[in-house]
């Protein structure tokens, strides 16, 4: 695919960016496509490997990577397009969110730089968006079946318009006052502007899907009239039920979740809330617990809001540095340091940090209190376990502290309950390894199902549980 020799005549190209001084004067977008030339020149670096681990490995959606790279290197854009399309609900969406383990996993990964997948990936679906090409797809036949769908983030997104395409009638609930789940309230605008989920939502509603917002369903409607007026249910409720930090303090003011934070800041921006209603960073000594994805969004917010200072603390140790452009860990996705956009952009980070305790002026949070841990593997278990550095103890002047440390399942909300779901170990929906929860006609896809995972990956079940439920509906 591609060039045959591609690989050898071209250097890795990716993105190119606003400067940090530039882009933290707004929430914009700063991330921008290399101009057409350079982009097949990227495509032709696909090198025939045989097998294409990138897409029967790395992406969970399994797109056809190899064929549209060698589309995009022969210029012919409207066909990688047709290849994106028939694997992929919303590129648009991974093309800029997706952490790319496709790109790990390429064979050039092995000894060399990987093919910019996911920025060619990006520029199909923006090409076909341009083109004119990314048009409304109503089913033939209508098949009379009623479905609702719970929840409109990626999962229920994709399940929705592949359930629609199917000619049943699909109805998205939505709890806030518009349609995109996490996509739309979690994600920063800076990452993500909310008009490319508008351009998607605009085509599905012309292919038939109905949204209802601001509907709790189980408080607003009841999940017997549900039941009663629908055919089958998908629950696609995301992974809501952040990870607390139980630690003396944690009552005081200026603790926040990090969905909290950033969703007030998305509704601002959209003029859901007024600037006074917002968690605002202006001015603050913020520290930011946990190093995940989401912890990196809450810097970028911080940076952009005005903090004085940005700490991050997580309590795992420091991944290795590396700096060569090949995976150590090929084709498995490496545990390396990874640094952000938003680590860029001006944040203190440190690794094998516990907060114990919170200490404040007032009602309000003044200081946390840490201790450095160590990492051990137990040599009968082979599990690693943790162990405070006798000593190590420290404080940290802050103002605003948010609690980014991952999710740990679906929330438990009268709606589960009234349905009469039932949940695995880990708190998440219970499903029969196919979708379908213990309640007939109800199925659970995404974060609900597998617990907090990719964007990408939500997307993937979604589509498959819209397969299995077409099925059950025949």
């Amino acid at each position: 695919m591609g060039r045959a020799t591609g690989f050898m005549e071209f250097k890795r190209k990716n993105f190119s960016y606003r400067t940090v001084k530039d882009r933290l004067k707004d929430y914009k977008e700063f991330t921008f496509l290399q101009p057409e030339k350079e982009l097949k020149k990227q495509g032709a670096r696909c090198m025939d490997c045989g097998i294409p681990f990138c897409h029967a490995l790395g992406c969970p959606v399994y797109n056809l990577i190899p064929e549209w790279n060698d589309l995009v290197y022969k210029g012919k854009w409207r066909e990688a397009y047709e290849r994106l399309e028939m694997t992929n609900n919303l590129p648009e969406i991974t093309g800029r969110i997706c952490p790319a383990p496709c790109e790990t996993s390429c064979t050039l990964s092995i000894n060399s730089s990987p093919v910019t997948i996911k920025q060619i990936e990006l520029a199909i679906i923006e090409t076909a968006f341009e083109q004119g090409w990314v048009v409304p797809t109503p089913p033939p036949i209508e098949t009379g079946k009623r479905i609702a769908v719970i929840g409109s983030g990626p999962a229920g997104l994709a399940a929705a318009q592949a359930l629609r395409r199917c000619g049943h009638t699909v109805v998205v609930f939505e709890k806030d006052s518009a349609i995109g789940g996490i996509l739309r309230y979690g994600i920063p605008d800076f990452k993500l502007e909310k008009g490319i989920i508008d351009r998607r939502l605009a085509q599905m509603a012309a292919e038939g899907v109905i949204f209802e917002t601001n509907a709790t369903i189980g408080d607003d409607l009841s999940a017997r009239y549900i039941k009663q007026k629908y055919d089958a249910i998908l629950l696609a409720l995301g992974a809501g039920e952040p990870r607390d930090l139980s630690v003396p303090g944690r009552g005081l003011e200026n603790i926040y979740f990090a969905m909290d934070y950033l969703t007030k800041m998305n509704k601002y921006l959209t003029g859901e809330l007024k600037e006074h209603e917002i968690i605002s960073a202006k001015g603050k000594k913020v520290l930011v617990i946990g190093g995940g994805d989401t912890g990196a969004d809450c810097i970028g917010t911080a940076n952009r809001q005005g903090a004085a200072s940005v700490h991050q603390f997580e309590i795992l140790p420091k991944p290795r540095e590396w700096h060569k452009p090949y995976n150590p860990e090929w084709p498995a996705w490496p545990n390396i340091l990874r640094t952000a956009s938003s680590h860029e952009e001006g944040c203190e980070r440190q690794w094998s940090v516990m907060t114990k305790q919170f200490t404040g002026r007032g009602v309000k949070v003044a200081k946390a209190h840490c201790v450095a841990v160590d990492w051990k593997q137990d040599p009968d278990s082979k599990q690693y376990k943790m162990k405070e550095v006798t000593g190590s103890e420290f404080s940290l002047d802050t103002d605003l502290v948010i609690l980014a440390m991952g999710f740990l399942h679906v929330k438990h909300s009268k709606l589960l309950e009234d349905l009469g779901i039932k949940y695995d170990e880990r708190g998440n929906i219970k499903t029969d390894g196919n979708y379908a929860t213990t309640v007939p006609g109800v199925y659970a896809a995404g974060d609900a199902d597998i617990g907090a995972s990719l964007i990408v990956r939500a997307i993937y079940h979604g589509r498959r549980a819209a397969e299995v439920m077409d099925g059950y509906l025949r």
